[in-house]
């Protein structure tokens, strides 16, 4: 499709502003296609994917909305708003070091990972907007990943993959080529849509299931709150988590607490505490009850019994701050941005409504689910402490990756 007729059929200042964009960057195209992935929110299960544990996410209503055309070369540019253009080279797409923790490496590893699997890529130039809050907890790295997953899918592979197998793609590519150990969940929000429920206990062959529940007409809006806090130099305590477990784990010759059963943890804690130290105790303790939790919110949902479904949460909300302790990171005095974020939610909700540590934790972001009748004062009395724009009401999203 043109551009001419792309903005006949999306009418708008968005599609307008990326069309526009596009031909601004790399000039007319005779053929246009639009795709678009969205940046995901995590539900239940707070550090539980890489124990190989169950996640709740879902995909929600902000997005990486990208104007591609094939160019006829052996290349793949992508000119991301406000960044600097990526120019990735077909012809050699083995791994580069000097690429890690890169745009580049992203979608070098992608499009590595489709010529394995027998795609014959092609190269096409790409604009992208996105208003994917980076930094929020949101996953934008994810959603850029599944972008690039189903552009190749879509032009290179006949739409051969799976949202599933384009999520484990994106995978690969943070894992293998950025240099990131992450977990599958945020590849596999964006990718599916919806709300979806994950079990890992077979990364390779992740359990997926689509959670139908319209969270429209419970009365509550999703807020994720920016606490303000800076990632940088948080590097170490985010790979904690997993290395500390990783000693729970080796006392009973396992590589993830999913294969330990509770009862042995419990039975060893004497052994464990001495080994791994209480805080690795502590940590091991919130994966247990975090991936309990997963399928009584998935059951409360089915059921329809909200109040049950936010009962979880907030229990999900205090295991993170007490056991898995991804609020204040080592340390901090002065800063504690996240923790005074969770005081004024618990101050501002009271009994009603819910609230948790959101993603990874440290320095991030809150979900809240605020009654609809408190949501203005919520959200007026959230930015006058946290700054203007701080406080993001969200909606759940059906569609995944998709082309438009």
């Amino acid at each position: 499709m043109t551009a001419a007729a792309w903005r006949e059929k999306l009418p708008g200042e968005r599609v307008a502003s990326l069309l526009a964009g596009y031909e601004k960057t790399f000039g007319a195209a005779e053929e246009l296609s639009l795709f678009s992935a969205p940046g995901r929110t995590e539900i239940g299960g707070n550090h539980t994917d890489h124990q190989h544990g169950r996640v709740l996410a879902a995909a929600v209503g902000l997005d990486m909305l990208a104007a591609v055309g094939e160019n006829g070369e052996n290349v793949i540019r992508v000119q991301s708003e406000g960044y600097r253009m990526c120019t990735v080279e077909l012809d050699d797409l083995t791994v580069r070091e000097r690429e890690k923790n890169t745009t580049l490496a992203l979608i070098r590893g992608v499009a590595a990972k489709f010529r394995e699997m027998g795609a014959q890529v092609r190269g096409f130039n790409a604009y992208v907007v996105s208003d994917v809050l980076r930094g929020s907890g949101l996953s934008s790295s994810a959603a850029f990943e599944v972008l690039t997953g189903v552009i190749v899918n879509e032009l290179s592979f006949g739409g051969k993959a799976t949202p599933v197998q384009i999520a484990q793609i994106g995978q690969y590519a943070e894992n293998v080529y950025f240099g990131k150990p992450s977990g599958l969940m945020d590849q596999m929000a964006s990718s599916v849509g919806n709300l979806v429920a994950i079990d890992f206990a077979d990364p390779q062959k992740p359990v997926v299931e689509r959670v139908e529940f319209d969270f429209a007409a419970t009365g509550h809006s999703l807020c994720i709150l920016d606490c303000g806090a800076d990632h940088a130099d948080l590097t170490d305590e985010y790979a904690a988590i997993p290395n500390e477990l990783k000693v729970i784990c080796a006392h009973f010759g396992k590589i993830v607490l999913r294969d330990v059963p509770e009862a042995d943890f419990y039975r060893e804690l004497p052994a464990l505490r001495k080994l791994a130290g209480d805080r690795a105790v502590l940590r091991a303790i919130h994966f247990y009850g975090d991936n309990a939790r997963v399928p009584r919110q998935v059951d409360a949902l089915k059921h329809g019994d909200f109040d049950a479904f936010l009962s979880l949460v907030r229990e999900s909300g205090r295991s993170s701050w007490m056991y898995l302790q991804n609020v204040i990171p080592a340390g901090y005095k002065t800063h504690q941005d996240m923790a005074l974020t969770l005081a004024l939610c618990d101050r501002l909700l009271g009994d009603r409504g819910a609230f948790r540590v959101h993603g990874g934790g440290f320095a991030g972001t809150v979900q809240a689910f605020v009654p609809n009748d408190m949501l203005a004062a919520f959200r007026a009395e959230t930015e006058r402490v946290l700054g203007a724009g701080s406080c993001h009401v969200l909606a759940i999203r059906q569609a995944g990756g998709v082309r438009l």
